[in-house]
């Protein structure tokens, strides 16, 4: 169960160059995005301009501009907007389009509370929170989620799965807040919330009985934090509690899962356990898990072993590059270790995957800006990826993957039939996204434009020549646009 609304607004996104790659039957490499009722209803390509030789529709060889899409040879401030019959009209002018991001493993309660001096190691931050829990307020909780909100969907996030706290010392006051924050904002943005025991259910004697409570909530999934129990025997009944939860209220799980640095402490090495435990419940599907950084750990043998009973129960890993490099190998005095799930494993086996912010700038991750883009780019860096396929991929990792974690049957893509929660980067080359981090030039959700950012520059006048070359990606025209009217027949 989420929370949100369906749009009814109607738009035509003009001119568009879909991330990943537009229909083949677009020789110009653009296509309109026809929106009906907060869904896409249709995608057509369009023409490309006479004397297009390069792929880029309206640039002829010497790369000038053909098209009034195009001023001085480069995009002008598209967003050209006109509103026909109901239908509102927006030229993108060559501009990327994506589907929409989606972060299936963000903590709102605790963002934003600042680092300990020092840093700290896993253990020292689930202390240090829980410090701080003991001092969280209504309106505090309150604030900084909306903050966290705010950075979001500036970066195009429409949908997050929250992961928040409870136990018997904060207890229920972040899952109460985030209910109101969702039905709050409901009209953009796709929210469930984890009822997450981070402290542990044995080990907090309450906290189950408050887990239930929380679960009885509308968009609301079954957390879990095995490894903060005492022993490999409590970690694993503690996975068995929440997969019964999982079973008792319908309801989809979520569990932190084995984040150390190597494979000493049998509590970090369940993964095998919850994929056993799942397919005995009949749960595939219906099972995430975030972190499994002791994947890297393991021999090739037994993570190829692991993986594949993953893959077979259909539970999806997400990733969470930013806590787990700040988090693992602080105690190696040299090599020190990555301790990030390894990513082209899990493709190799089969495993369904996506990627989230996780923390930010808390005690867990100092950084951070709640942009899946941003952790996009990071995971690459660790993760040797080259190619532009493999960038494609992770694009996708951070929307419709992240889709498929909070609803396995979501449909979160440019295509007819997908609800048209998307994002417009301010970039003309689909294969630059991730290397370049193009602002977001707007972002729709249900259809309905709920973020925008115009871009304006200023160079030096000996530095137009330079300037001409500035633009995210390479500029790219377009053809007159057709009539709304057209568009709708």
């Amino acid at each position: 169960m989420t929370a949100g609304r369906e749009g009814a607004e109607g738009a035509v996104l003009r001119n568009a160059r879909i991330a990943g790659g537009s229909d083949p039957a677009a020789p110009s490499g653009l296509v309109d995005i026809r929106i009906e009722g907060g869904r896409i209803a249709t995608v057509r390509p369009v023409p490309a301009a006479p004397g297009s030789t390069d792929g880029y529709s309206g640039l002829d060889r010497a790369g000038k501009a053909e098209s009034p899409a195009v001023r001085g040879g480069r995009p002008r401030d598209s967003g050209d907007e006109a509103e026909r019959g109901g239908i509102r009209s927006i030229d993108l002018g060559g501009r990327v389009v994506a589907p929409a991001f989606v972060e299936p493993h963000l903590h709102l309660d605790k963002a934003l509370l600042g680092t300990p001096a020092g840093g700290a190691t896993l253990a020292e931050a689930i202390a240090a929170t829980a410090e701080r829990k003991a001092g969280f307020t209504t309106a505090d909780v309150r604030a900084r989620a909306g903050r966290m909100l705010a950075m979001a969907l500036r970066a195009g996030t429409t949908a997050i799965r929250a992961q928040t706290e409870v136990d018997p010392g904060v207890g229920l006051l972040g899952v109460e807040v985030m209910s109101a924050l969702a039905e709050e904002h409901a009209s953009w943005l796709e929210f469930q919330i984890a009822v997450f025991p981070q402290e542990g259910i044995l080990s907090r004697p309450g906290t189950l009985e408050l887990m239930r409570t929380a679960l009885r909530r509308p968009g609301t999934v079954v957390g879990g934090c095995p490894y903060s129990e005492a022993s490999v025997t409590d970690a694993r009944a503690h996975v068995d509690q929440v997969l019964d939860l999982a079973v008792e209220f319908g309801v989809l799980a979520d569990l932190h899962l084995d984040l150390a640095d190597d494979l000493d402490d049998e509590r970090f090495t369940l993964a095998e356990y919850v994929a056993r435990a799942t397919a005995e419940r009949g749960l595939e599907g219906r099972v995430a898990l975030g972190h499994v950084t002791t994947l890297a750990a393991m021999p090739s043998v037994r993570r190829g072993r692991v993986l594949d009973a993953l893959a077979a129960a259909d539970i999806g890993v997400v990733v969470l590059p930013a806590t787990d490099l700040y988090l693992m190998g602080r105690a190696d005095e040299s090599n020190a270790r990555r301790g990030v799930a390894p990513l082209a494993a899990l493709r190799e086996h089969g495993v369904r995957t996506a990627i989230s912010s996780n923390n930010v700038r808390n005690a867990f991750t100092p950084t951070g800006r709640a942009d899946p883009l941003d952790i996009a780019l990071l995971l690459a860096r660790v993760s040797f990826v080259s190619e532009d396929a493999d960038f494609a991929e992770l694009l996708r990792l951070a929307s419709g993957a992240g889709a498929r974690i909070l609803n396995p049957d979501a449909r979160h893509a440019v295509e007819p039939g997908a609800r048209a929660d998307l994002v417009v980067f301010d970039s003309f080359d689909p294969a630059t996204v991730v290397v370049d981090q193009p602002p977001r030039h707007l972002v729709l959700a249900r259809g309905r434009p709920v973020y925008r950012q115009e871009r304006l520059e200023s160079w030096a006048l000996e530095l137009a020549s330079i300037a001409e070359q500035a633009p995210f990606g390479q500029p790219a025209a377009a053809p007159a646009p057709a009539p709304v009217a057209e568009l709708a027949g």
